[in-house]
């Protein structure tokens, strides 16, 4: 399944070998935390006008049904508008994803549109993983697809996240649009840990960050990462935090 087919409500389960277990305490947590956010979940499932989404494709010269369906947890069209803006802006070398789809097509087509760049993707399912680089090769675009289990676990966040490999030493443009919030509320503010491969003027984008969860993320990496500088934007859905790195290196 790609995400050019249509996603249910429910997020897609993870394979149970794939993934750490939580302790019971984190479930609780979970719990409880996604009833105090669940007014941000159901914005989550808007993906924009049909207007913008048809901007956007003919922007990068896709076919009018390369996104039949957006929404329902996947990327907003603001998100992917400001995706292809950074992406002409950083002319990245290197682009990292966390959570392959709708994302990946469009990161793929603004590298080509730019003449250079690769995306490397990570994705906790193995089946989709194979299917998302078949999904790009219908539109001449090409990606480096990883697995990345559930099964690494941080001293510095609760949670469980992407067991990574393959990882490229220096990262222009760091694209965060996983874990699902079922993980853990707070697992995405464990992608700090590839901060320090972010080139000097590099970029981080977050999605939903108009979350609880995501917001308690942006205050934290404000505090520890002053090297950063951090931008929420609220135009989308879901809300984006953009952070961009000094050109000064420590």
């Amino acid at each position: 399944m790609t995400t050019k087919l249509l996603t249910g409500i429910l997020s897609k389960p993870v394979e149970s070998s794939s993934q750490a277990r939580l302790t019971l305490t984190e479930r609780a947590f979970q719990i409880g935390f996604g009833a105090i956010q669940w007014p941000w979940l159901l914005k989550s499932l808007y993906g924009g006008t049909r207007h913008s989404k048809f901007a956007l494709l003919e922007r990068l010269g896709l076919d009018p049904d390369a996104l039949p369906h957006l929404g329902s947890w996947k990327a907003d069209t603001h998100f992917l508008h400001r995706i292809v803006d950074l992406a002409e802006e950083r002319q990245p070398a290197n682009v990292v994803e966390l959570g392959s789809g709708a994302t990946s097509l469009i990161i793929s087509s603004a590298l080509k549109k730019n003449g250079k760049g690769r995306l490397h993707s990570y994705d906790q399912h193995l089946p989709f993983v194979g299917e998302m680089a078949k999904w790009l090769s219908d539109y001449d675009l090409d990606a480096a697809f990883h697995y990345a289990p559930l099964l690494y676990r941080s001293d510095s966040w609760p949670g469980i996240w992407y067991a990574l490999s393959q990882l490229p030493d220096e990262i222009d443009l760091l694209v965060i649009d996983g874990p699902p919030w079922s993980v853990h509320p707070f697992a995405r503010g464990i992608a700090d840990c590839l901060f320090d491969r972010i080139s000097p003027g590099g970029i981080i984008m977050l999605d939903d960050a108009a979350r609880p969860g995501e917001r308690l993320i942006a205050r934290r990496w404000r505090r520890d990462w002053p090297e950063f500088s951090f931008n929420f934007e609220s135009e989308g859905s879901k809300g984006l935090l953009i952070g961009r790195k000094s050109f000064e290196r420590a």
